[in-house]
């Protein structure tokens, strides 16, 4: 059997990055005066913005590099996601003949039905708890019926203006998981690495042929093509990756800071920040596993609850961020982080317990 890249405890790591940077983000960019991210389209003044605020950094200075960077853990997640299908399903397939049954794929609505179920599942408690908070706190959300549906179905990426159906907002992430399991199957498990090359070529270069700022882009990037680079690099590295020594990782490391940095200053720059998110997330994570520290031991623990933490920090943003608007922006934002870890850590306990078959 193939040997993994990388262990049980550096995914846990990696996991605990992301996650740390997604729902950090999620407040901090809800609040007026942090920069906004560039996440499914590109302004140039948002990097005005973070440019100025680096170069006259004041107390929020955290909070605008969480607000403008965090969103880069979903990418992260897809990497991890992809590496993990690979190893799950074709390193088992080196020792079989190779066919669907043998290698655990199953026809194509057998491995849609038992992933989505495994989405649905972490869903839907987190969704539940949302919706009644959400009726019960100030601005509640308005639902049409075709919006819980898509919801539910996790196809609400598909429908037109996905920024004012989709609430609460990081659940996107389900429609869009739930899309690249279909790409997997159908184009990409155990198949040369042409095709993954191909589709992560082809997605590239169709998002290059919408205008920065365009509603065109904003949807195109909700979807599976959006998330194409990062989930084409983690099928490539479980594929073909090698170990690196300990001052290779260092370099690695560094190289990828700066250019995520570099890289984030314009359009066509951006498009390619997620490849060296990913690099600089593993590179970290080797690094910090190479020694035994407290660090690393934080956000291998953190990992561990990231779906579950995923799936409520919704539900304590809507809670908390008024003390923050209101006055004191960290008194929320502190509030907020040690409820959600707690509440996180709870929610884990009951998603263990739901049935999936």
């Amino acid at each position: 059997m193939k040997k993994q890249l990388l262990s049980r405890t550096e995914c846990n790591a990696i996991r605990g990055l992301a996650i740390i940077g997604i729902f950090l983000h999620n407040y901090c960019h809800w609040l007026g005066p942090v920069v906004k991210e560039n996440e499914y389209q590109f302004f140039q003044s948002n990097v005005y913005g973070f440019v100025h605020a680096l170069s006259a950094p004041d107390l929020l200075l955290p909070m605008h590099l969480f607000s403008f960077f965090g969103h880069y853990g979903v990418p992260v997640f897809l990497f991890l996601s992809a590496y993990g299908l690979v190893m799950k399903y074709e390193t088992l397939a080196d020792n079989s003949t190779g066919s669907a049954k043998e290698t655990g794929l199953g026809s194509v609505t057998s491995f849609m039905q038992h992933h989505y179920k495994k989405l649905f599942k972490m869903m839907i408690l987190g969704f539940v708890a949302f919706t009644m908070t959400d009726l019960m706190t100030p601005k509640s959300h308005h639902y049409a019926v075709l919006d819980i549906v898509a919801m539910l179905g996790m196809f609400n990426n598909l429908l037109p203006n996905p920024d004012d159906i989709i609430w609460p907002g990081p659940y996107w992430f389900f429609g869009l998981m739930l899309q690249l399991y279909l790409i997997f199957r159908l184009f990409i498990a155990r198949r040369h690495w042409g095709w993954t090359v191909g589709l992560m070529v082809v997605c590239v270069a169709l998002q290059c042929c919408f205008g920065p700022e365009s509603e065109e882009l904003n949807r195109y990037r909700y979807n599976f093509m959006g998330g194409m680079l990062p989930f084409g690099l983690g099928i490539l590295y479980a594929r073909y990756g090698r170990p690196l020594d300990f001052k290779a990782y260092v370099a690695l490391f560094v190289g990828s800071l700066f250019m995520i940095f570099g890289l984030s200053m314009n359009f066509i720059g951006w498009t390619f920040v997620p490849v060296f998110v990913c690099t600089a997330a593993v590179s970290m994570a080797k690094l910090l596993s190479a020694r035994a520290n407290p660090v690393n031991k934080g956000l291998v623990w953190t990992g561990t609850i990231s779906a579950a933490l995923f799936v409520c920090h919704p539900v304590t943003r809507k809670i908390f961020i008024p003390i923050s608007r209101g006055s004191d922006l960290y008194a929320g934002f502190l509030l907020y982080i040690v409820t959600s870890i707690c509440l996180a850590w709870a929610f884990r306990e009951i998603i263990k317990r739901i049935p999936i078959q």
